[in-house]
């Protein structure tokens, strides 16, 4: 009887729980789907503004669907060898630098996640002081400057080669990785060497999957470093076209340096942000099953 008395007299509470719950819930949808819209209707209204014509974006202040669909803004981009040149020259220093960078963090952290590696402790509170402290604009200019790399691509890549963030992950993740993994390949006859590339990094797809992202949208994105190592307009990078492109006295110097080219209003504008964010858009999917787990491995100590 007391069993069923206090089964009685709790029955109440789960209810309330119950209701709190979906209440919370409810309220959870409505601010994440608020927030999604916030997020996503630039994005279309960009995208409806590309393929809208200069009238009808002057005349609307707000639509997701054009009235009528013109392509005149992408035909003036793929027009000209301007755009084409900074488009192709943004691909290959991405994908260079992707490679590079994930190459360098990797190969540093390897050997930093052994307890062995003498002067391990030293190394890790220098990567940890670039956390807090940085060279500065001005001092990392000088340096690539110094260096020779002043107009050449590779200011692009070698000054943010290392993210230290990124570094503490890597080596966190190696340092959780089966040692006996490694000490059955050593037995084999496997050096230093072939067991970072035969076991580690089969091993490592996740995060390399993850960081390899987060270096390329980096990289993509990056519109400090060519504004400031890159001066001939030859080998701007897409961020300094579309900076360009929205400054109207940059558009009529562009437009001289191709006297085929007569860049249109609003909708070129447009369509340079469409394609400079579809790349990213298109391979985060082929990335996102590894995306997830990727971002916390390595993260947290079990």
């Amino acid at each position: 009887m007391s069993a069923i008395t206090q089964s009685k007299t709790k029955a109440p509470v789960n209810n309330n729980s119950s209701l709190g719950s979906r209440v919370f819930d409810a309220l959870n949808v409505i601010v994440l789907v608020g927030l999604a819209l916030i997020t996503v209707l630039p994005l279309l209204y960009v995208l409806a503004g590309s393929f809208a014509g200069e009238s009808e974006i002057s005349s609307r202040p707000f639509f997701l669907w054009p009235e009528k669909i013109v392509t005149e803004s992408y035909e003036y981009i793929f027009a000209t060898d301007t755009f084409v040149r900074a488009l192709i020259t943004t691909v290959v220093v991405t994908a260079v630098g992707t490679v590079v960078q994930l190459g360098l963090t990797f190969t540093m952290a390897y050997p930093l996640a052994k307890r062995y590696l003498p002067g391990r402790a030293l190394v890790l509170n220098l990567v940890i002081f670039t956390l807090v402290f940085t060279g500065g604009m001005i001092p990392t200019y000088l340096v690539v400057r110094d260096l020779g790399l002043l107009d050449s691509y590779w200011a692009l890549i070698l000054p943010l080669a290392i993210n230290p963030f990124y570094l503490i992950i890597i080596k966190s993740f190696f340092q959780e990785l089966p040692q006996a993994l490694e000490e059955a390949a050593r037995i084999d006859g496997a050096n230093e060497m072939g067991v970072f590339f035969k076991i580690v990094l089969p091993l490592s797809k996740p995060i390399i999957a993850t960081f390899s992202l987060f270096y390329a949208v980096a990289i993509w994105n990056d519109y400090m470093s060519p504004l400031l190592y890159i001066n001939d307009p030859n080998k701007w990078t897409l961020q300094i076209l579309v900076r360009q492109l929205t400054n109207t006295d940059a558009a009529n110097a562009l437009a001289q340096m191709d006297r085929t080219w007569v860049p249109p209003e609003q909708g070129l504008k447009f369509a340079v942000v469409v394609i400079a964010t579809l790349p990213i858009l298109f391979f985060y999917p082929f990335l996102q099953k590894h995306f997830a787990k990727g971002v916390l491995i390595g993260s947290v100590k079990e």
